[in-house]
């Protein structure tokens, strides 16, 4: 990891002169647009969950108990603003490959290329695995498996085919992730055993799981085609495969087979990615392609759901067309506000978070901001918001602020220059 203001691979950075100066239209350099919804996304992984928590606590009407409900997790199937926001940081990876890996091929060829490219997937894949804790329990409750691990396999497979793959292939090989996922979880047959288990999220030993003989010593069946929790061959392969500590015990929600599909949501963003950059294209024109693509990716999504239904946490083919649709018109409407109608300084704060992103995203595991939040407004400044505004008002403070915190943290590094990369 360093410091610099050169571009990444994985994901480009803003600097001063790219607010100042309009892009050329035909071929920019940059996208503004981009780095200010990697930022926007961003915002809301770092903090997102407790504002949800806290506006669920505050209550306040219909409206806002919409809000609170968009800003958490589907806890099976179906689909939320909160489900679209990890995909839609996956497709911006794709759309950054493209922004930035023709100048790595021009600089140091294609062999250099693969070799940068896998030197940072397992960078990345090895930060994942100290943000899930790293050596700090003893085995097997060590985490290998989890967000930064799937953005690190994700980059190193599409950045791969995007170095060595024709624009066809690329289409090609989104297909076959798909098509072949939904493949296997319908037809490969399985063993007839219930995986799901209370002790799930962080609490709890991975000592406690079962021995894979032991669960599966009276289980003479089989069965196929099935998605519900703990009972499907996503979290079976997981079972059977994955070494180490598990969220749910026997399986994760970011497992070894799912990453298949995960991997197409990247390629999707390589596929946006182009349309940006075309000459071919005016920049309205770009619009109009990229919310009617991802209108259509929504759509497909939806039909797909009716046999395959749409569950981000095993990243189903249907999932994955809805969520790519969905980044789809996220990045229509950002290019749109941004590049086109060139209204740039709203976005300003979304800029500092994405030009260190990945800096933000440690600092709110590592820092526990809202513990820090409550040094500043918890206790009697919290109980007084609470009896003086209205109930949970205080929580809603206390969560507010600690998502602020690393928002200041980064626009600490972002005026002095200072952008923390792989």
């Amino acid at each position: 990891m360093n410091s610099t203001k050169s571009t990444s691979s994985i994901a480009s950075v803003p600097d001063e002169e790219s607010l100042q100066v309009k892009p050329s239209l035909s071929a920019p350099t940059r996208l503004v647009s981009v780095d200010a919804l990697r930022g926007f996304d961003m915002f809301w992984i770092i903090g997102g969950e407790e504002v949800a928590r806290a506006l669920e606590s505050l209550g306040g009407g219909p409206v806002v108990a919409m809000f609170s409900e968009q800003l958490k997790h589907v806890e099976w199937q179906g689909f939320r603003f909160y489900d679209g926001i990890f995909p839609l940081f996956l497709f911006l990876i794709g759309v950054s490959i493209v922004l930035s890996m023709d100048r790595i091929i021009a600089t140091v060829g294609r062999k250099g290329a693969l070799e940068r490219i896998v030197r940072r997937s397992l960078l990345l894949f090895g930060i994942g695995v100290f943000y899930y804790g790293g050596l700090s329990r003893p085995w097997p409750d060590i985490q290998i498996l989890g967000v930064l691990p799937r953005i690190a396999l994700c980059y190193l497979a599409a950045a791969s085919l995007y170095v060595c793959a024709p624009r066809k292939g690329i289409v090609i090989a989104a297909a076959v992730c798909l098509i072949g996922y939904w493949g296997m979880m319908t037809f490969v047959p399985f063993p007839d055993v219930q995986l799901q288990h209370a002790t799930i999220g962080k609490k709890g030993s991975q000592g406690a799981a079962k021995a894979p003989e032991d669960l599966l010593r009276n289980v003479s069946t089989t069965v196929r085609g099935t998605f519900e929790e703990g009972h499907n061959l996503a979290h079976y392969i997981d079972f059977r495969l994955l070494p180490g500590r598990k969220r749910n015990l026997y399986y994760t929600n970011e497992g070894l087979l799912s990453t298949l599909p995960a991997v197409a949501t990247t390629l999707f963003g390589i596929m946006a990615g182009w349309l940006l950059t075309s000459a071919r294209w005016s920049p309205r024109q770009k619009v109009v392609y990229l919310a009617a693509a991802g209108g259509a990716g929504v759509l497909l999504g939806l039909l797909w759901g009716i046999q395959f239904p749409i569950i981000k946490r095993i990243w189903t083919s249907s999932f994955c067309l809805v969520a790519s649709g969905f980044s789809a018109v996220m990045l229509a409407v950002f290019y749109l506000i941004v590049e086109v109608w060139e209204a740039r300084k709203w976005c300003t704060p979304f800029l500092w978070i994405g030009a260190n992103a990945l800096v933000a995203y440690l600092a709110a595991n590592l820092l526990e901001f809202e513990t820090i939040a409550a040094r500043f407004v918890g206790g009697d400044v919290k109980a007084f918001l609470d009896n003086q505004v209205a109930t949970g008002f205080g929580g809603l403070v206390i969560a507010l602020v600690g998502l602020s915190l690393p928002v200041l943290l980064v626009r600490f590094l972002y005026q002095r220059k200072i952008f923390i990369r792989l």
